[in-house]
């Protein structure tokens, strides 16, 4: 019994340890791939003054480095000199966002959001951009141009770009589109805005405000870099977009004879704009063949053009047509307020300049009201009217916060003159 137990036990031996042999030896003669080395040299954030960026090498986009946009296709081609097939990229690149079934990019139109924004500005404008990415332009990749009168540094490129599905571009304003002209009084200029701040007039103390207005009223679409497009929507800092836009804004300007659009309108404030509308009769006196007929000049004044009732389009969301501000008419209207010195002297507004010249040199079918852009900026709210828009649209804004039907809003003044028929459940907005 011993030795047949003894004999079982020698046999169970060597069939482990021939199995074992068989395992390593089968092991061994798999071949295995060369574990890919991952490139450390050459490669930099996005946004950096060298080397290509990360998105280049994952060839998505360019990036905008000093005011210029790099070339794609010549880092690529040094990439793939230096780069083995398979080798893994340093960074995971972003994803090309696909588009859904019913949006398309071909027939793009020739547009830009455009931004005036500081280096300060930074985490505020990162807010619109992801706001504007996420409910528009992640589908579409329209460019974005951002204007500074002080160099951008390499944190906002860095940043800002990388949130942008299309090409950014960031240029300095000359130092003549953000100064005293020089028929301006200064010293008339300064007791005019200590007077507004003994007032308590919002901005009324403050000359980077009136650089700013002024530059928005007649220079932001004379920028080179602005001459290449010919639509614009405007983008400020730490807006909200409430619901989904599903089709193309700029498409829709085009193909139904738009050029100035609108979310929300108001009444301006009385004390910053006491003499705009002498300025703008001495305008119409000077150049009658710039009145349109058909204009929209009944929602300006309630006494056919005599005296001004205040109503003004907010500028701060804006959705135009380049050409249209490049126009004699525009042109001839800006050069006009700027002689009179209205933007340093009272504290004019370029809402209230862009809407004027809007409703006096566009016939009034040109103007649309963007009901299904669901916008905010502090502190008023644009929320579509209409329960099923709203739920079809994904919005997360209130109905009772919008300001359309309130009193202080121009807009139902706006449906009264087109003869538009106000949305159903206008009437429990207005309180």
């Amino acid at each position: 019994m011993a030795a047949g137990s003894s004999r079982i036990l020698r046999y169970l031996l060597f069939a482990f340890f021939g199995v074992m042999v068989l395992y390593f030896i089968s092991s061994s003669s798999i071949p295995r791939p060369p574990i890919p080395a991952i490139p450390t040299e050459g490669f930099h954030w996005k946004g950096s003054t060298e080397g290509p960026t990360v998105d280049e090498v994952g060839g998505e986009k360019p990036g905008a480095l000093n005011g210029q946009i790099t070339s794609t296709a010549a880092v690529k081609a040094s990439v793939a000199s230096s780069q083995p097939l398979g080798t893994a990229a340093p960074m995971t690149p972003k994803p090309t966002l696909g588009l859904s079934p019913t949006v398309s990019t071909e027939g793009k139109m020739n547009a830009t959001f455009v931004t005036l924004a500081r280096n300060s500005d930074l985490w505020e404008i990162v807010k619109s951009i992801r706001q504007v990415e996420d409910r528009f332009n992640r589908n579409y990749h329209y460019d974005w141009v951002f204007l500074n009168d002080k160099p951008f540094d390499s944190t906002f490129k860095k940043v800002t770009s990388a949130l942008i599905s299309g090409t950014t571009h960031y240029e300095e304003i000359p130092e003549e589109h953000w100064s005293y002209p020089d028929f301006i009084d200064q010293e008339r200029a300064r007791k005019v805005r200590e007077e507004m701040a003994e007032k308590k007039i919002i901005y009324g103390d403050s000359v980077s405000y009136r650089h700013m207005c002024r530059f928005e009223s007649g220079f932001f679409f004379r920028q080179p870099i602005m001459n290449k497009f010919e639509w614009y929507w405007r983008v400020e800092p730490s807006i909200e977009l409430y619901c989904d836009i599903a089709y193309d804004p700029f498409k829709f300007m085009a193909d139904n004879k738009k050029k100035y659009s609108f979310v929300l309108s108001l009444y301006e404030y009385v004390e910053t704009i006491e003499t705009l509308w002498d300025s703008t009769k001495t305008y119409m006196q000077k150049h009658p063949e710039h009145l349109v007929k058909g204009n929209a000049m009944k929602w300006l004044s309630d006494d056919d053009g005599e005296s001004y009732n205040h109503c003004h389009f907010w500028s701060n969301f804006e959705i135009g047509n380049l050409n249209w501000l490049r126009s004699p008419a525009y042109i001839d209207f800006f050069e006009q307020l700027d002689k009179d010195g209205g933007f340093f002297y009272e504290r004019w507004g370029d809402a209230p300049v862009h809407s004027i010249a809007a409703a006096l040199t566009l016939k009034k079918e040109e103007i649309h009201f963007f009901n299904d852009i669901a916008y905010y900026h502090v502190p008023f709210t644009h929320c579509p009217t209409g329960d099923q828009f709203r739920l079809d649209h994904k919005c997360h804004c209130n109905p009772k916060d919008n300001f359309d039907w309130k009193g202080y809003s121009c807009t139902t003044r706006w449906f009264d003159l087109n003869k538009m028929a106000k949305p159903e459940g206008w009437e429990d907005e207005k309180n």
